[in-house]
């Protein structure tokens, strides 16, 4: 009996294993989530791309989780962050955003995501996509650390490849888009893999950017 119970405790334990992940996603099931399923992987998807680069430009000053939990909420602000349709937007959209509670209600920040879905249509009449664009900036593969560690990412907050992204936005007439912005854009898009060694997500990531067809 005592082998028994021993053995079901083991069980028990064995159960309780988190699996390993970044260390920065904590102990949060959104955050998690957002880890395992979108983190890192490619993304060539134009919509998205400009989603994020608005939401990290939101996130300035702040935490990413809190701009995760109100992700939605700026989701049905800015019309599902449609390009064109923020393109349109006027004074009293400006006025409707300062006043919604449901999204981060900084002036700046929302003119610069209006003015940059303008400074998106601009770019896309000589690009093919906005995903092409970004990803030239795809830093190459003999540049990138052989292990990420912890520490690495507190001391990478950018890179040439961010600087040089950065330097060309604000030159089209971007805002809110630092070398620091532009390097979360870079991880949290695929650009680059800063998922750490021994993260479940890491190999992941790794076999998802093998078979990804980088836009042209």
């Amino acid at each position: 009996m005592a082998g028994s119970s021993s053995t079901l405790a083991q069980s028990a334990d064995t159960n309780l294993i988190e699996p390993a992940r970044c260390s920065w996603c904590g102990a949060s099931a959104q955050y998690q989530h957002y880890h395992d399923n979108e983190w890192g992987f490619p993304v060539d998807d134009d919509r998205r791309l400009f989603e994020k680069v608005c939401l990290e430009g939101f996130q300035s000053g702040l935490s990413w989780i809190t701009i995760l939990r109100k992700r939605e909420a700026f989701r049905a602000a800015f019309a599902n962050f449609q390009i064109e349709q923020i393109a349109r937007f006027d004074d009293a959209d400006i006025q409707r955003l300062l006043a919604d509670a449901g999204i981060v209600r900084h002036r700046g920040k929302i003119e610069a995501t209006i003015n940059n879905a303008r400074c998106a249509l601009k770019l896309l009449e000589t690009e093919n996509s906005l995903a092409a664009y970004f990803w030239r900036f795809e830093p190459h593969p003999a540049s990138r650390p052989e292990l990420v560690t912890p520490d690495y990412l507190r001391t990478m907050t950018t890179s040439p490849e961010s600087n040089a992204l950065s330097r060309d936005l604000k030159k089209r007439g971007w805002r809110f888009v630092g070398p620091t912005t532009m390097y979360a854009l870079m991880q949290a898009m695929g650009l680059v893999n800063d998922h750490q060694e021994g993260c479940i997500t890491r190999q992941q990531v790794i076999s998802a950017r093998a078979t990804f067809v980088v836009p042209q």
